[in-house]
């Protein structure tokens, strides 16, 4: 199964002739709507995910296109998915739409190009909390999804404090201010009652584990590892792509370990109980990471070796040596390291794979994907463009060796944040046990929060 050629099978698309009806007639709601897939009409009528939104659907259309579930599959993976407790190992909230004409004002105000990126990332991360309109999206695309909590990218990638703090502060403002609507979650019991209580929240995580960089010495260095976990923190990233003072990241071609200091790193993330996360992290750095940690680890989003060779995935070999810990590795929804077509198909034969090569306590779904607001062409479109030179599109984080793979052009689509419901579909149409997918859905994610509670005792 494991191969860098692309699978040249196309979906076969078809059109929902209910949902284009139903956006006619303009209805508010609806019992359900008509799937034609391969000339079958079938009725889909479950209120629970029930959406006027019509990007939402569209991407339904896609991803159905692409499995074709009989009836009867569709039918028990939205009931298991609406049962289920569902976790995002790793992602992002829905998105919110800039606010075009603050935008436009503060350009024509002489911002720096880093206010101006700082302004705008503000402006997605939190306006689903202060905007009606965009919370009203924000609400909608949650509620669809069927997802109870997502650990949040809340942390920019890198080492430096200050750095990790300001995209953590801004969702610890957003859900300080949306309250019920979207809460900060810091445990497993409080993610469980989120779910009895049918309310969505988010857990935070960082990419990159806060380093004092003063090099005094080892125990001053991590100092405000503590800091972050008081803070909210649940999981850290030991590297992002390149090379650090604790271990080689996935991008580095020379593949060196995790560092002497790296292992007193995940010493001190084990004691104080928070999750460390290898996704970002090279091979062998994951590897001694693994068997360095006293606790449960994960590469929280990355795909599978033996389906598919990607930097950005992880060798059997590398994964075994995670599950060994008691933890896991979260599929992501990013077509060029799935392989084949890219699409919630091959996302699926992931899973698969993984549940039968290392069980089903050791896969989880970390989709690193955002559902954007509907609104960001429109609220783009008054912010004047500026010249392709005056934006950084070399950053140093960011070392990604050549990878030439091109999905096709529905993969992206089928693997929508909002197409949560047909990833359950599509683990129903493998053949997997309800009591497997619940773990998958979630149940995974909870374990390892409870085999690293965070403590501040000593």
């Amino acid at each position: 199964m494991n191969s860098g050629a692309q699978n040249l099978r196309e979906p076969e698309f078809s059109v929902l002739s209910g949902r284009r009806a139903f956006l006619r007639a303009n209805f508010r709601s609806a019992v359900g709507f008509g799937i034609l897939v391969k000339g079958r009409s079938r009725l889909w009528a479950n209120s629970f995910f029930e959406t006027g939104h019509p990007e939402i659907l569209k991407s339904w259309e896609i991803g159905l296109s692409v499995l074709k579930p009989s009836s009867a599959e569709l039918e028990k993976g939205l009931r298991i998915h609406r049962e289920a407790l569902v976790f995002d190992a790793y992602g992002f909230a829905p998105r919110a739409a800039l606010d075009g004409d603050s935008m436009r004002h503060a350009l024509e105000a002489g911002l720096s190009e880093a206010e101006i990126a700082d302004l705008r990332e503000e402006m997605s991360m939190t306006r689903w909390a202060t905007n009606p309109r965009e919370a009203r999206e924000f609400d909608e695309a949650m509620r669809v999804s069927g997802v109870t909590c997502i650990f949040q990218n809340a942390g920019e990638e890198g080492s430096d404090p200050l750095r990790l703090l300001k995209r953590l502060a801004r969702f610890t403002h957003a859900t300080d201010i949306a309250g019920a609507r979207c809460s900060k979650l810091t445990s497993a019991d409080r993610v469980v009652l989120a779910k009895r209580e049918d309310r969505r929240g988010l857990m935070f995580t960082t990419n990159g584990v806060p380093l004092k960089q003063r090099w005094e010495s080892k125990r001053d260095e991590v100092r405000d590892i503590r800091l972050f976990g008081e803070l909210g923190v649940r999981m850290m990233h030991l590297t992002y792509n390149r090379r650090n003072p604790i271990g080689d990241g996935a991008g580095e071609p020379g593949n060196g370990g995790l560092s002497e200091f790296g292992r007193f790193v995940v010493e001190e993330m084990n004691r104080l109980g928070l999750v460390v996360d290898v996704a970002h992290s090279g091979w062998r750095t994951s590897l001694e990471a693994a068997r360095a940690s006293s606790r449960p680890i994960v590469a929280s989003h990355t795909s599978i070796g033996g389906v598919y060779t990607h930097f950005r995935g992880k060798p059997d070999e590398v994964i075994r040596a995670i599950c060994d810990t008691d933890g896991y590795i979260g599929i992501c929804c990013i077509p060029r390291f799935l392989g084949g077509n890219g699409d919630i198909a091959d996302f699926a034969s992931h899973i698969a794979y993984g549940v039968k090569t290392f069980g089903a306590s050791r896969i989880a779904i970390g989709t690193d994907v955002a559902h954007s607001s509907q609104h960001t062409k429109e609220e783009s479109s008054k912010v004047p463009k500026r010249p392709v030179a005056s934006v950084n599109t070399d950053r140093w984080e960011h070392l990604w060796p050549e990878d030439k793979f091109i999905p096709r052009p529905h993969a992206e689509r089928s693997l929508a944040w909002t197409n949560w419901p047909l990833f359950t579909v599509a683990m129903v149409q493998k053949g997997m046990r309800e009591s497997d997918i619940h773990a998958v859905l979630g149940g995974n994610v909870l374990r390892v929060l409870r085999a690293n509670p965070f403590t501040l005792s000593s």
